[in-house]
């Protein structure tokens, strides 16, 4: 199973929406190349305010474009790079995946997921009202999560649209994904 990446965005500043790239560079251990959030430790800035010194399993940012839609059909435009992703992706049920799947994208680079983006509030100053489809509750009340996943990069490589990802999923008892 896989699917292909339809953009790849960046930003070297804390911005929430980041611009579309024509590739990105994506660093072992540490993310994507110049952008804010590449590091060893944690640089959202709500979790380095918590403890500076944690890992940063939040080295990339990947959405499926196929949110945008879903979101389209309440009446909500977004865009690739607008709710602050580094990759975005078509055909692979992102959110689906166990932990510890591995991405393979382009010729080279490999992330393995982490977990869930838990969205923020900054989501609804990009567009009053957007928070509330991309987070909410299931019929039995339990949070779901759809702004996309996080992971860390295994192997570095060029990362452009275009590029394939095969998905590799880990062995042994999977894990569902929670927010990191």
């Amino acid at each position: 199973m896989g699917g292909t990446v339809t953009a790849v965005s960046s930003s070297g500043e804390y911005t929430f929406t980041k611009p579309n790239r024509d590739g990105i560079t994506l660093l072992a251990g540490l993310g994507v190349e110049g952008d804010v959030h590449a590091g060893v430790t944690v640089k959202h800035r709500s979790r380095v305010a918590q403890d500076p010194t944690l890992p940063n399993l939040r080295q990339v940012h990947l959405i499926h474009e196929e949110l945008f839609a879903e979101v389209g059909e309440m009446g909500f435009e977004v865009a690739p790079g607008q709710l602050g992703e580094n990759i975005t992706t078509g055909g692979i049920d992102l959110l689906g995946l166990p932990v510890g799947t591995l991405l393979r994208i382009g010729d080279a680079a490999v992330v393995e997921v982490t977990g869930l983006r838990n969205p923020c509030l900054q989501i609804d100053a990009f567009s009053s009202g957007l928070l509330k489809q991309v987070v909410g509750r299931d019929a039995e009340g339990n949070v779901v999560r759809k702004a996309g996943i996080m992971g860390v990069v295994r192997e570095g490589g060029v990362v452009r649209p275009g590029d394939v990802i095969e998905v590799e999923l880990p062995e042994g008892p999977h894990r569902p994904l929670d927010r990191v």
